[in-house]
């Protein structure tokens, strides 16, 4: 899987090198790809109905319509991004079990650094003792994902107040430093991630027999 680092970049900056990706995995011109990028501050709103009404004070902060699933989030600082731009093959041609195939990837990560975490049955995203710490909203086109998912690090969790995140209080979303001392850097963080996303990605789109 090949992998591009976008560093720190604003949130319609990348969106347009992600689309670019993606119409090249489309027609074959690239393999599958991971996209990191760490986003100025911004909220997207997802498909999801009446996700702007979960905006509550914008402030200065862009409020951004995307394509992905689900509602409002805030990409920020110190949350490590992911867009997986993957070619689902025919025999998995499965949206579900791809997003939970990402929450495990997450889910793997932290067990690797010692910190325990989980699903939710109501919502997506993976979560650390009740709060969520990871969101995950995917996209497809042609059998080619896009978007992805954002795992708080130490981000700034005051910009949720201004938001119902994915439709929940605020109070409801954790990062990793507040769980683990000292916290990893975003370099180590996504290494760990990059490595169980293709050793997952591997597994799961093997051949069956």
């Amino acid at each position: 899987m090949n992998r591009l680092c976008l560093g720190r970049a604003s949130y319609p900056d990348a969106i347009q090198r992600m689309q670019e990706v993606l119409d090249d995995r489309i027609h074959g011109r690239c393999e599958d790809t991971l996209i990191t990028v760490e986003h100025d501050p911004v909220f997207t709103l997802g498909r999801q109905r009446d996700s702007q009404a979960n905006v509550l004070a914008a402030g200065e902060v862009p409020v951004i319509p995307v394509h992905r699933g689900g509602d409002v989030t805030f990409h920020g600082p110190g949350q490590l991004v992911g867009y997986p731009i993957l070619a689902l093959p025919e025999h998995r041609h499965d949206l579900h079990g791809y997003l939970r195939g990402l929450e495990q990837v997450l889910i793997d990560t932290l067990g690797d650094l010692g910190v325990p975490s989980g699903r939710d049955e109501r919502n997506t995203g993976v979560w650390v003792q009740g709060k969520k710490i990871a969101a995950i909203g995917i996209a497809c086109r042609r059998w080619v994902t896009w978007h992805g998912f954002a795992l708080n690090l130490t981000t700034d969790l005051q910009y949720y107040q201004r938001i119902n995140p994915c439709g929940m209080d605020s109070t409801l979303v954790t990062r990793l430093c507040d769980h683990l001392d000292p916290c990893p850097d975003m370099d180590e963080v996504t290494e760990r991630v990059a490595a169980h996303l293709s050793q997952w990605w591997e597994a799961w789109t093997a051949p069956s027999d």
